[in-house]
């Protein structure tokens, strides 16, 4: 309602001007040369108004002509495009399918109807590896890892196909440049640590690992490549401070400390081992400078004091009471080893040995001995180091098995308790 308002109040102002004009009067001459022509004011307005839009016309008609073949590009370019994503759509579902050929085909015409796009390169890639043609997807990966903003795309093909041909510096090269290109990626962070372990690289590996126990024996790792004896001090402290129970790690830390000129925080650090989980390698470091008995009798208390009812406490102490003469105190701690249930075949050796200690060759001695050997041959085995990949045994743990080559299967238990896989 408003617009036609202002339309009539503007056609009332033009008619208004229009009367006004003729009311007025007047005449425009027009001289050329001798010639000379008188043409009233409102015709002469009138002329000139339709002159201004016959020039109007004339360059609206130039200009639409030089726009044309501008026009022209746009349309193919747009039909171009849209067959190009109908191709594209094609090449997904021929991919889905599991048709390379096809996929093959749809791809390069939506490459030829969209360029080398990241998503046309990252679809011809995949239909290339399809078609088993990993050479060809190789290029095309490379293609996508030289564009910046695609760069993480094509080192991530390129790091599958190295892990696939198991070339295992190169995956740890391309995964290297694919953390730069993408920092933080979740899943680029776990193929690091897999490639770091494949490659032996401790230091990278306990780099990645997450937080829990495994970083005490990728630390010791790791301290075993180092040739730095200061780092490797220092990566020794972090994996036992990372998991004190973890009994390798600690008598490594230790014995560093007790070259270093530290002997009572060496010891120190074997308490708190064998606190957090007993184990008889900490026994033998911790003992190792005791030669009289009853001084290791006092150490083998002093080590076990902060767990004293452990299995392997009660086993220590009961031995060494055994072999300072402490027949009475060593039968009080295998007693109550055997009768905890935990005891193995080391416990009823050792009250084999008791029994001879106490009776000598007696009857009553040789048939008690009889009896301790009867149940030893029947016990469980006492714990040992362990493959569980190949259930090899082993002397010593280590981060790989010298047999299989497997990573991280090497575990201290009975061998009843030992686990068919390695987490």
């Amino acid at each position: 309602m408003r617009s036609a308002l202002i339309y009539l109040v503007l056609l009332a102002a033009g008619i208004a001007g229009i009367l006004w004009i003729a009311q007025v009067g007047g005449a425009v001459e027009i001289r050329v040369g001798d010639a000379e022509v008188l043409v009233g004011l409102p015709v002469a307005l009138l002329l000139l108004a339709v002159l201004f839009l016959l020039l109007h016309l004339l360059l609206v008609f130039f200009s639409a002509l030089r726009r044309l073949p501008g026009r022209m590009r746009d349309r193919r370019a747009a039909r171009r495009r849209g067959e190009g994503d109908a191709a594209l759509t094609r090449a997904l579902v021929a991919l889905a399918a599991g048709t390379p050929d096809a996929a093959r085909i749809e791809v390069k015409r939506a490459r030829k109807g969209l360029g080398d796009t990241p998503q046309t390169l990252l679809l011809a890639a995949e239909a290339e590896r399809l078609a088993g043609r990993e050479e060809a997807a190789t290029e095309v990966f490379r293609q996508l890892a030289a564009m910046p903003d695609a760069r993480f795309l094509g080192l991530r093909g390129l790091l599958r196909q190295a892990i696939q041909r198991e070339d295992w510096p190169a995956a740890q090269r391309l995964a290297r440049e694919a953390e730069a290109a993408q920092p933080g990626a979740a899943w680029l962070r776990q193929e690091r640590e897999t490639l770091a372990l494949r490659m032996r690289d401790w230091r990278e590996a306990l780099t990645l690992a997450p937080p829990g126990a495994g970083q005490a024996a990728l630390a010791l790792a790791a301290a075993g490549q180092e040739p730095d004896v200061t780092r490797a001090a220092e990566l020794e402290r972090q994996g036992f401070a990372a998991d004190p129970a973890f009994a390798p790690v600690a008598l490594a830390h230790a014995r560093r400390l007790k070259e270093g000129g530290s002997p009572r925080r060496a010891k120190a650090v074997l308490e708190q081992a064998w606190t957090a989980q007993p184990h008889p390698d900490l026994a033998l470091d911790y003992l190792h400078d005791d030669v009289d008995a009853l001084a290791r009798m006092k150490s083998a208390e002093m080590l076990v004091k902060g767990s004293p009812r452990h299995a392997e406490s009660r086993l220590l102490v009961g031995r060494a009471a055994l072999e300072a003469g402490l027949t009475g105190r060593a039968r009080q701690e295998l007693d109550a080893l055997v009768a905890s249930g935990h005891a193995d075949r080391r416990a009823f050796l050792a009250l084999s040995d008791l029994e001879e200690a106490e009776h000598g060759e007696t009857p009553e001695g040789r048939a008690a001995q009889a009896r301790w050997l009867r149940q030893a041959a029947t016990a469980a085995p006492e714990p040992r180091w362990r493959c569980a990949s190949c259930g090899t045994d082993q002397e010593q743990w280590a981060p790989v098995c010298p047999k299989c080559q497997a990573v991280g299967t090497i575990n201290w238990a009975s061998p009843q308790t030992l686990p068919a896989t390695v987490g």
